[in-house]
Protein backbone atom coordinates (compact mmCIF):
# COMPACT_ATOMS: atom_id res chain seq x y z
CA UNK A 1 0.00 0.00 0.00
CA UNK A 2 1.03 3.74 -0.83
CA UNK A 3 1.76 5.93 1.75
CA UNK A 4 -0.43 8.33 -0.20
CA UNK A 5 -3.64 7.45 -1.35
CA UNK A 6 -6.89 8.99 -2.62
CA UNK A 7 -10.09 8.21 -1.20
CA UNK A 8 -13.63 9.60 -0.47
CA UNK A 9 -14.57 10.22 3.37
CA UNK A 10 -18.05 8.07 3.44
CA UNK A 11 -19.27 8.80 6.94
CA UNK A 12 -17.83 10.40 10.53
CA UNK A 13 -18.54 8.26 13.11
CA UNK A 14 -17.80 8.34 16.93
CA UNK A 15 -14.80 10.25 17.68
CA UNK A 16 -15.20 12.54 14.76
CA UNK A 17 -12.65 10.76 12.53
CA UNK A 18 -14.55 9.86 8.96
CA UNK A 19 -13.98 6.73 7.48
CA UNK A 20 -13.30 5.79 3.89
CA UNK A 21 -12.18 2.51 2.03
CA UNK A 22 -9.19 1.41 0.48
CA UNK A 23 -7.99 -1.92 -0.75
CA UNK A 24 -11.02 -3.13 1.35
CA UNK A 25 -9.82 -1.38 4.60
CA UNK A 26 -11.17 1.13 6.53
CA UNK A 27 -9.53 4.59 6.61
CA UNK A 28 -9.88 6.88 9.53
CA UNK A 29 -9.18 10.28 8.41
CA UNK A 30 -9.24 13.49 11.58
CA UNK A 31 -10.62 16.63 9.90
CA UNK A 32 -12.74 15.42 7.05
CA UNK A 33 -15.85 15.72 6.57
CA UNK A 34 -18.71 13.19 4.82
CA UNK A 35 -18.65 13.43 0.83
CA UNK A 36 -15.30 15.16 0.33
CA UNK A 37 -12.94 13.36 -1.85
CA UNK A 38 -9.23 13.48 -0.10
CA UNK A 39 -5.62 13.02 -0.69
CA UNK A 40 -4.39 11.20 2.20
CA UNK A 41 -0.67 10.00 3.84
CA UNK A 42 -1.34 6.71 5.66
CA UNK A 43 0.12 7.49 9.50
CA UNK A 44 -0.97 4.37 11.45
CA UNK A 45 -1.29 0.54 9.84
CA UNK A 46 -3.29 -2.23 10.71
CA UNK A 47 -4.57 -5.06 10.16
CA UNK A 48 -7.96 -4.39 9.62
CA UNK A 49 -7.58 -0.52 9.62
CA UNK A 50 -5.85 2.92 8.45
CA UNK A 51 -5.35 6.21 10.17
CA UNK A 52 -4.38 8.84 7.96
CA UNK A 53 -4.10 12.53 7.31
CA UNK A 54 -4.99 14.65 5.18
CA UNK A 55 -2.71 15.86 2.61
CA UNK A 56 -4.53 17.76 0.24
CA UNK A 57 -8.70 18.01 0.02
CA UNK A 58 -9.77 17.74 -3.64
CA UNK A 59 -13.33 18.27 -3.38
CA UNK A 60 -13.85 20.07 -0.57
CA UNK A 61 -17.93 20.04 1.23
CA UNK A 62 -19.76 23.30 1.21
CA UNK A 63 -19.96 22.62 4.83
CA UNK A 64 -16.11 23.27 5.08
CA UNK A 65 -15.30 26.60 6.88
CA UNK A 66 -12.01 28.15 8.33
CA UNK A 67 -11.42 27.50 11.94
CA UNK A 68 -11.94 30.39 13.81
CA UNK A 69 -9.09 29.34 16.99
CA UNK A 70 -5.61 29.53 15.90
CA UNK A 71 -4.61 26.68 18.03
CA UNK A 72 -6.99 24.49 16.25
CA UNK A 73 -5.39 21.25 15.78
CA UNK A 74 -2.85 22.02 18.26
CA UNK A 75 -4.94 22.33 21.67
CA UNK A 76 -6.49 19.01 22.92
CA UNK A 77 -10.22 20.60 23.08
CA UNK A 78 -12.30 20.97 19.62
CA UNK A 79 -12.11 18.84 16.70
CA UNK A 80 -14.73 20.25 14.75
CA UNK A 81 -14.38 23.92 13.69
CA UNK A 82 -13.73 23.24 10.36
CA UNK A 83 -17.33 22.26 9.78
CA UNK A 84 -20.24 25.02 9.91
CA UNK A 85 -22.84 24.72 12.90
CA UNK A 86 -25.56 23.93 11.26
CA UNK A 87 -24.03 20.50 10.08
CA UNK A 88 -21.82 19.79 12.72
CA UNK A 89 -25.21 19.62 14.94
CA UNK A 90 -26.56 17.21 12.26
CA UNK A 91 -23.60 14.68 12.15
CA UNK A 92 -23.22 14.54 15.94
CA UNK A 93 -27.28 13.56 15.61
CA UNK A 94 -26.48 10.89 12.89
CA UNK A 95 -23.38 9.52 14.67
CA UNK A 96 -26.18 9.12 18.16
CA UNK A 97 -28.88 7.44 15.80
CA UNK A 98 -26.26 5.29 14.76
CA UNK A 99 -25.17 4.01 18.11
CA UNK A 100 -28.87 3.34 18.71
CA UNK A 101 -29.55 1.87 15.99
CA UNK A 102 -26.67 -0.71 16.06
CA UNK A 103 -28.38 -1.88 19.47
CA UNK A 104 -31.51 -2.29 17.64
CA UNK A 105 -33.34 0.46 19.51
CA UNK A 106 -35.75 2.17 17.23
CA UNK A 107 -35.12 5.96 17.27
CA UNK A 108 -37.38 8.44 16.14
CA UNK A 109 -36.85 12.27 14.97
CA UNK A 110 -33.83 13.14 17.17
CA UNK A 111 -34.55 16.81 18.57
CA UNK A 112 -31.20 18.78 18.66
CA UNK A 113 -31.40 21.27 22.07
CA UNK A 114 -28.42 24.03 21.28
CA UNK A 115 -27.17 26.95 23.03
CA UNK A 116 -24.16 29.62 21.49
CA UNK A 117 -21.58 27.87 19.53
CA UNK A 118 -18.38 29.95 21.49
CA UNK A 119 -18.18 31.69 25.09
CA UNK A 120 -20.03 28.65 26.47
CA UNK A 121 -17.09 26.68 28.18
CA UNK A 122 -16.92 27.78 32.26
CA UNK A 123 -15.36 24.94 33.85
CA UNK A 124 -11.56 24.23 32.87
CA UNK A 125 -8.75 22.18 34.07
CA UNK A 126 -5.38 23.55 33.55
CA UNK A 127 -2.01 21.73 33.16
CA UNK A 128 0.70 23.86 34.11
CA UNK A 129 -0.99 26.78 33.44
CA UNK A 130 -1.63 25.58 30.11
CA UNK A 131 -4.02 22.82 27.88
CA UNK A 132 -2.75 19.44 26.85
CA UNK A 133 -1.87 19.07 23.21
CA UNK A 134 -3.54 17.07 20.63
CA UNK A 135 -2.92 13.61 21.96
CA UNK A 136 -0.22 14.56 23.53
CA UNK A 137 1.47 15.41 26.87
CA UNK A 138 2.57 18.96 25.69
CA UNK A 139 1.27 21.91 27.15
CA UNK A 140 -0.24 24.45 25.29
CA UNK A 141 0.09 27.71 26.25
CA UNK A 142 -3.08 29.45 25.93
CA UNK A 143 -4.10 33.59 26.13
CA UNK A 144 -7.75 32.94 25.37
CA UNK A 145 -9.82 30.56 24.25
CA UNK A 146 -12.93 31.40 22.06
CA UNK A 147 -15.10 28.55 23.29
CA UNK A 148 -14.69 30.16 27.44
CA UNK A 149 -16.67 32.14 28.80
CA UNK A 150 -15.80 35.71 29.21
CA UNK A 151 -14.85 35.27 32.75
CA UNK A 152 -12.38 32.33 31.96
CA UNK A 153 -10.79 34.58 29.18
CA UNK A 154 -10.10 37.72 31.41
CA UNK A 155 -8.24 35.36 33.89
CA UNK A 156 -6.20 34.08 31.03
CA UNK A 157 -5.43 37.70 30.24
CA UNK A 158 -4.85 38.98 33.75
CA UNK A 159 -2.26 36.32 34.51
CA UNK A 160 0.33 35.50 32.01
CA UNK A 161 0.99 32.17 31.52
CA UNK A 162 4.27 31.97 33.11
CA UNK A 163 2.88 33.09 36.92
CA UNK A 164 -0.08 30.96 36.41
CA UNK A 165 -0.26 27.64 39.56
CA UNK A 166 1.71 24.83 38.88
CA UNK A 167 0.11 21.13 38.07
CA UNK A 168 -3.82 20.56 37.07
CA UNK A 169 -5.58 23.73 38.12
CA UNK A 170 -9.28 23.09 38.24
CA UNK A 171 -11.07 26.48 37.34
CA UNK A 172 -14.61 27.90 37.12
CA UNK A 173 -15.59 30.88 35.83
CA UNK A 174 -19.37 32.44 34.64
CA UNK A 175 -21.51 35.84 35.11
CA UNK A 176 -24.21 32.77 36.97
CA UNK A 177 -21.78 32.70 39.70
CA UNK A 178 -24.11 34.19 42.80
CA UNK A 179 -21.12 33.06 45.83
CA UNK A 180 -19.08 36.15 44.22
CA UNK A 181 -20.59 39.40 45.28
CA UNK A 182 -20.58 41.67 42.12
CA UNK A 183 -17.93 43.87 41.23
CA UNK A 184 -15.08 40.89 41.49
CA UNK A 185 -14.27 38.38 39.52
CA UNK A 186 -16.40 35.86 38.76
CA UNK A 187 -14.05 32.80 39.04
CA UNK A 188 -13.41 30.30 41.27
CA UNK A 189 -9.56 28.67 41.06
CA UNK A 190 -9.00 25.53 42.48
CA UNK A 191 -5.32 24.95 43.25
CA UNK A 192 -3.95 22.19 45.03
CA UNK A 193 -1.23 23.22 47.12
CA UNK A 194 2.02 22.13 46.55
CA UNK A 195 2.14 20.26 50.19
CA UNK A 196 -1.11 18.38 49.43
CA UNK A 197 0.23 17.29 45.64
CA UNK A 198 3.10 15.98 47.29
CA UNK A 199 0.58 14.04 50.35
CA UNK A 200 -1.33 12.41 47.43
CA UNK A 201 1.51 11.49 45.45
CA UNK A 202 3.39 9.74 48.68
CA UNK A 203 -0.05 8.11 49.23
CA UNK A 204 0.06 6.35 45.81
CA UNK A 205 3.60 5.11 46.05
CA UNK A 206 2.55 3.51 49.38
CA UNK A 207 -0.16 1.92 48.07
CA UNK A 208 1.52 0.40 45.02
CA UNK A 209 4.22 -3.07 45.48
CA UNK A 210 7.67 -2.91 44.24
CA UNK A 211 6.24 -4.84 41.55
CA UNK A 212 4.18 -1.86 40.28
CA UNK A 213 1.01 -3.50 41.06
CA UNK A 214 -1.95 -2.03 43.40
CA UNK A 215 -2.41 -3.31 47.08
CA UNK A 216 -6.06 -4.26 47.18
CA UNK A 217 -7.64 -1.92 50.28
CA UNK A 218 -9.05 -3.12 52.96
CA UNK A 219 -13.11 -2.83 52.86
CA UNK A 220 -14.27 -0.68 56.08
CA UNK A 221 -17.71 -0.10 57.10
CA UNK A 222 -18.22 3.31 57.61
CA UNK A 223 -20.73 5.75 58.31
CA UNK A 224 -22.82 7.13 55.19
CA UNK A 225 -20.90 10.60 55.18
CA UNK A 226 -17.94 9.62 56.28
CA UNK A 227 -14.79 11.79 55.88
CA UNK A 228 -16.28 14.35 53.81
CA UNK A 229 -15.98 17.83 54.14
CA UNK A 230 -17.25 20.86 51.65
CA UNK A 231 -14.18 23.39 51.28
CA UNK A 232 -15.30 26.68 51.04
CA UNK A 233 -11.73 27.23 49.03
CA UNK A 234 -13.18 25.05 46.42
CA UNK A 235 -16.78 25.38 46.71
CA UNK A 236 -19.07 27.77 43.89
CA UNK A 237 -22.94 28.41 43.78
CA UNK A 238 -24.35 29.02 40.83
CA UNK A 239 -27.90 30.76 39.84
CA UNK A 240 -29.85 28.62 37.67
CA UNK A 241 -33.34 28.61 36.87
CA UNK A 242 -34.09 30.69 39.88
CA UNK A 243 -32.05 28.07 42.17
CA UNK A 244 -28.81 28.60 43.93
CA UNK A 245 -26.62 25.40 43.29
CA UNK A 246 -23.59 24.75 45.15
CA UNK A 247 -20.50 22.57 44.51
CA UNK A 248 -16.89 22.26 44.58
CA UNK A 249 -15.27 22.71 41.42
CA UNK A 250 -13.14 19.72 41.58
CA UNK A 251 -15.48 17.33 40.96
CA UNK A 252 -17.86 17.09 37.90
CA UNK A 253 -20.36 20.48 37.29
CA UNK A 254 -21.45 21.24 33.75
CA UNK A 255 -19.69 23.70 31.91
CA UNK A 256 -21.86 24.80 29.51
CA UNK A 257 -24.70 26.27 31.72
CA UNK A 258 -26.49 27.68 28.91
CA UNK A 259 -27.85 24.40 27.67
CA UNK A 260 -28.23 22.91 30.92
CA UNK A 261 -30.97 25.61 31.66
CA UNK A 262 -32.40 24.53 28.55
CA UNK A 263 -32.02 20.77 29.49
CA UNK A 264 -33.48 21.11 32.94
CA UNK A 265 -37.31 21.61 32.24
CA UNK A 266 -37.12 18.81 29.49
CA UNK A 267 -36.04 16.21 31.75
CA UNK A 268 -38.45 17.10 34.71
CA UNK A 269 -41.62 17.73 32.20
CA UNK A 270 -44.69 15.86 33.04
CA UNK A 271 -43.06 14.45 36.12
CA UNK A 272 -45.09 14.69 39.62
CA UNK A 273 -46.06 12.53 41.96
CA UNK A 274 -45.31 11.19 45.34
CA UNK A 275 -41.48 10.20 45.46
CA UNK A 276 -38.87 10.38 42.60
CA UNK A 277 -35.47 8.63 42.61
CA UNK A 278 -32.29 10.77 41.26
CA UNK A 279 -29.40 7.98 40.44
CA UNK A 280 -26.22 9.14 40.35
CA UNK A 281 -27.53 12.17 41.60
CA UNK A 282 -23.91 14.30 42.19
CA UNK A 283 -24.02 17.62 44.11
CA UNK A 284 -27.96 17.69 43.67
CA UNK A 285 -28.41 19.80 40.50
CA UNK A 286 -31.38 17.86 38.88
CA UNK A 287 -33.05 16.88 42.42
CA UNK A 288 -33.61 20.31 43.51
CA UNK A 289 -36.09 20.78 40.83
CA UNK A 290 -37.64 17.49 41.01
CA UNK A 291 -38.91 18.60 45.01
CA UNK A 292 -40.85 21.15 43.66
CA UNK A 293 -42.95 18.16 41.57
CA UNK A 294 -42.43 15.63 44.15
CA UNK A 295 -43.35 15.18 47.24
CA UNK A 296 -40.01 13.47 48.30
CA UNK A 297 -36.44 12.65 46.14
CA UNK A 298 -34.21 9.88 46.66
CA UNK A 299 -30.78 11.05 46.04
CA UNK A 300 -28.10 8.11 45.32
CA UNK A 301 -24.43 8.79 44.71
CA UNK A 302 -21.52 6.84 45.14
CA UNK A 303 -18.92 10.12 45.40
CA UNK A 304 -19.63 11.39 49.26
CA UNK A 305 -18.04 14.11 48.63
CA UNK A 306 -20.59 15.24 46.26
CA UNK A 307 -23.36 13.78 48.54
CA UNK A 308 -22.42 16.54 51.30
CA UNK A 309 -22.96 19.30 48.69
CA UNK A 310 -26.44 17.92 47.71
CA UNK A 311 -27.48 17.91 51.27
CA UNK A 312 -26.95 21.47 51.37
CA UNK A 313 -28.72 22.14 48.05
CA UNK A 314 -31.60 20.18 49.34
CA UNK A 315 -31.99 21.67 53.07
CA UNK A 316 -35.49 22.21 53.55
CA UNK A 317 -36.84 19.80 51.23
CA UNK A 318 -38.08 16.36 51.92
CA UNK A 319 -35.53 14.09 51.08
CA UNK A 320 -33.07 11.41 51.46
CA UNK A 321 -30.01 11.07 50.84
CA UNK A 322 -27.52 7.96 50.10
CA UNK A 323 -23.31 8.19 49.48
CA UNK A 324 -23.13 4.82 48.25
CA UNK A 325 -22.72 3.07 44.86
CA UNK A 326 -26.26 2.36 42.81
CA UNK A 327 -25.39 -1.67 43.36
CA UNK A 328 -25.09 -0.83 47.35
CA UNK A 329 -28.00 0.76 47.25
CA UNK A 330 -30.33 -1.29 45.54
CA UNK A 331 -28.70 -4.61 47.80
CA UNK A 332 -29.30 -2.95 51.21
CA UNK A 333 -31.55 0.27 50.74
CA UNK A 334 -33.82 0.10 47.79
CA UNK A 335 -36.60 -2.19 49.26
CA UNK A 336 -36.97 -0.08 52.81
CA UNK A 337 -36.89 2.84 51.04
CA UNK A 338 -40.06 2.09 49.35
CA UNK A 339 -41.40 0.72 52.19
CA UNK A 340 -40.56 3.55 53.94
CA UNK A 341 -41.67 6.60 50.90
CA UNK A 342 -43.91 4.31 48.44
CA UNK A 343 -42.69 3.21 45.36
CA UNK A 344 -41.21 5.34 43.35
CA UNK A 345 -43.35 7.40 40.63
CA UNK A 346 -40.14 8.41 38.49
CA UNK A 347 -36.59 8.08 37.99
CA UNK A 348 -33.70 10.65 36.71
CA UNK A 349 -30.19 8.45 35.88
CA UNK A 350 -27.32 10.25 34.59
CA UNK A 351 -25.04 7.61 35.06
CA UNK A 352 -20.85 8.19 34.38
CA UNK A 353 -19.36 7.32 31.14
CA UNK A 354 -19.35 3.47 31.73
CA UNK A 355 -22.93 3.59 32.15
CA UNK A 356 -25.69 1.88 34.43
CA UNK A 357 -24.03 -0.70 36.53
CA UNK A 358 -25.57 -3.45 35.56
CA UNK A 359 -27.54 -4.51 38.90
CA UNK A 360 -29.21 -1.11 38.44
CA UNK A 361 -30.44 -1.64 34.82
CA UNK A 362 -31.39 -4.93 36.10
CA UNK A 363 -33.26 -3.25 39.13
CA UNK A 364 -34.53 -0.51 36.79
CA UNK A 365 -35.82 -3.33 34.35
CA UNK A 366 -37.97 -5.12 36.90
CA UNK A 367 -39.29 -1.89 38.98
CA UNK A 368 -42.19 -0.88 36.65
CA UNK A 369 -41.43 2.67 37.56
CA UNK A 370 -43.82 4.56 34.93
CA UNK A 371 -41.46 7.43 33.67
CA UNK A 372 -37.24 7.24 33.67
CA UNK A 373 -35.25 10.08 32.45
CA UNK A 374 -31.64 8.59 31.41
CA UNK A 375 -29.29 10.86 30.44
CA UNK A 376 -25.87 9.86 29.35
CA UNK A 377 -22.29 11.47 28.25
CA UNK A 378 -21.47 8.17 26.07
CA UNK A 379 -23.70 6.86 23.04
CA UNK A 380 -22.42 3.91 23.12
CA UNK A 381 -23.13 2.61 26.57
CA UNK A 382 -26.19 4.80 26.48
CA UNK A 383 -27.90 2.92 23.57
CA UNK A 384 -26.68 -0.45 25.53
CA UNK A 385 -28.88 0.59 28.55
CA UNK A 386 -31.93 2.13 26.60
CA UNK A 387 -31.90 -1.06 24.66
CA UNK A 388 -31.98 -3.31 27.98
CA UNK A 389 -34.84 -1.36 29.37
CA UNK A 390 -36.81 -1.26 25.77
CA UNK A 391 -36.84 -4.85 25.97
CA UNK A 392 -38.15 -5.15 29.41
CA UNK A 393 -41.31 -3.27 28.91
CA UNK A 394 -40.20 0.60 28.70
CA UNK A 395 -41.21 2.63 25.13
CA UNK A 396 -38.38 5.50 24.03
CA UNK A 397 -41.08 8.31 23.34
CA UNK A 398 -38.36 10.64 22.59
CA UNK A 399 -34.40 10.87 22.00
CA UNK A 400 -32.61 14.14 22.67
CA UNK A 401 -29.28 15.41 21.71
CA UNK A 402 -27.73 17.61 24.33
CA UNK A 403 -25.22 20.27 22.63
CA UNK A 404 -23.41 20.92 25.51
CA UNK A 405 -19.86 21.02 23.70
CA UNK A 406 -20.10 22.80 20.32
CA UNK A 407 -17.10 22.16 18.13
CA UNK A 408 -16.06 19.28 19.41
CA UNK A 409 -17.15 15.58 18.89
CA UNK A 410 -18.23 15.39 22.72
CA UNK A 411 -22.22 13.97 22.27
CA UNK A 412 -24.46 13.96 25.73
CA UNK A 413 -27.89 12.42 25.01
CA UNK A 414 -31.28 12.24 27.03
CA UNK A 415 -34.24 9.51 26.53
CA UNK A 416 -37.70 9.83 27.87
CA UNK A 417 -38.80 6.55 28.74
CA UNK A 418 -41.96 5.41 29.67
CA UNK A 419 -43.73 2.10 31.37
CA UNK A 420 -45.72 0.11 28.39
CA UNK A 421 -49.23 -0.39 29.35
Amino acid sequence: MSDTITITAEKMVFGGDCIGKFNGKTVFVPYAIPGEKLEVEITRDERDYCVASIVNVLEKSPHRVMPFCSLYGKCGGCNMQHIDQEYQAELRAQILRDAFEREGVTVGEIEVIRDTDKGYRSRFQFHNGGLMGKRSNEIIPIESCPCATDEINHYLSEIPFEHRPEGRVHVFGSSRISSIPEGYDKIVIAEIPEEERKKKEKARKQMTTPGGSKLKKQKKIKARYSGTVSDAMTSCTVSLLGKNLTFDVQGFFQSNLGLLEKAIPLIIEGLEGKNVLDMYSGSGTFSVFLADKFENVTLVEHNKNAIVYAEQNMAGKKHESYGLSGEVWIKYHSENCMKTSGKFDACVIDPPRSGMEKSVCQWLQKSGIPSIRSLSCDIATHARDIKFLSRSGYELKKLYLLDFYPQTCHIESLAILEKRD
